[in-house]
């Protein structure tokens, strides 16, 4: 029951507050619509670079299986790895319906994106005394900085699927409380303010034709 008073004002101003929450529920609808639409490019996407990221790692682990059979555990270890050497991390980002997405990839100074994982591990660095005639470590090498030009366009993706799916889920709760809760609280007290209206006017019309009425029968 609402505690307004039952006047036409507080009648025009539920109407307008319900024309606004019906407005902020189409709105929401579009969101949940372009959120998910998103989603799904950017899970295809994640489906991508997961495959490709098994299966660098897959290459990855063979060329430093290859590497410890050729020089050993210790010996590799001690070795430094170089795999980012020169190389910066890349960061573009952009926003969807306030939620901020990112894009990733390594990128050497002065080359391409695509360049960046190869700048990585060159192979014209000065190597370590006992390793420089090594195939198996240079390739150890490329495998890891391969792994890590993968991983990182990778982690940016996952990091937008968990905030688009986060705001989805916020978006979705909000339009199902407008439309499940305060649309048809703000219904109830609409027709209850317009009930009583009614009532009131036919009670001022029927006091305002008693005088009449009075009247009539006197003169009658």
């Amino acid at each position: 029951m609402t505690t307004l008073n039952p006047t036409r004002a507080a009648l025009l101003e539920l109407h307008d507050e319900r024309h606004t929450m019906r407005e902020g529920h189409v709105f929401l609808d579009e969101k949940c619509l372009l959120l998910a639409g998103e989603m799904l490019r950017q899970l295809q996407q994640h489906a991508g670079l997961q495959a490709r990221l098994a299966q660098v790692n897959e290459e990855a682990l063979k060329a430093l299986h290859a590497a410890v059979a050729r020089h050993g555990l210790q010996g590799l270890q001690v070795q430094p790895a170089g795999i980012l050497a020169g190389v910066s991390l890349a960061v573009q980002a952009s926003s969807l319906m306030g939620v901020p997405l990112q894009q990733a990839r390594w990128e050497a100074p002065g080359r391409s994106a695509a360049a960046g994982a190869q700048a990585a591990a060159p192979d014209h660095e000065a190597e370590p005394a006992g390793l420089a005639a090594s195939p198996e470590w240079r390739a150890c090498r490329r495998a890891f900085a391969a792994l890590a030009a993968v991983a990182a366009p990778l982690a940016a993706v996952s990091g937008n699927l968990e905030r688009l799916s986060q705001e989805y889920r916020r978006s979705v709760r909000r339009a199902r409380a407008l439309q499940d809760v305060l649309l048809p609280a703000l219904e109830r007290d609409i027709a209850e303010i317009t009930t009583r209206i009614e009532e009131l006017e036919q009670q001022d019309a029927i006091a305002m034709r008693r005088p009449a009425l009075q009247a009539a029968r006197e003169a009658g």
